[in-house]
């Protein structure tokens, strides 16, 4: 029995700033992503506010007092497109800055853009 992967892609710099976090940091986003391909809620997955719901998860990783966020969309029936990967800068409280939530929300609409123009 075969799993059939959803397909996986990056909008804007995401895939290019995923691949700028330590080693062991990809690893950990890179497996968690492979789990939500599967149609797995990784562990690690948390529903980003304000969004109104599930459909916008973010990944949280932990690594050497650094926090890394990877950010994707389960919104698709058949694509999972990941917004935003970033570390978090702020020492003030776990809330993500405003400008990482606005970049977050054009990414998204560009997803559903790309997703109405792929599937119609």
């Amino acid at each position: 029995m075969s799993i059939e992967l959803k397909r996986l892609d990056f909008i804007g710099s995401s895939r290019d700033d995923l691949k700028e976090f330590p080693d062991e940091v990809k690893q950990e986003i890179g497996h968690a992503l492979h789990e939500v391909q599967m149609g797995i809620k990784p562990t690690e997955a948390k529903p980003l506010k304000g969004f109104g719901g599930a459909g916008v998860l973010e990944i949280i990783e932990n690594f050497v007092g650094d926090t890394y966020r990877a950010v994707y969309t389960v919104k698709f029936a058949k694509v999972i497109y990941v917004l935003h990967c970033f570390q978090k800068k702020s020492k003030r409280g776990i809330k993500t800055p405003q400008h990482e939530i606005e970049l977050i929300k054009q990414r998204l609409k560009l997803a559903e853009e790309l997703y109405k123009f792929d599937h119609t």
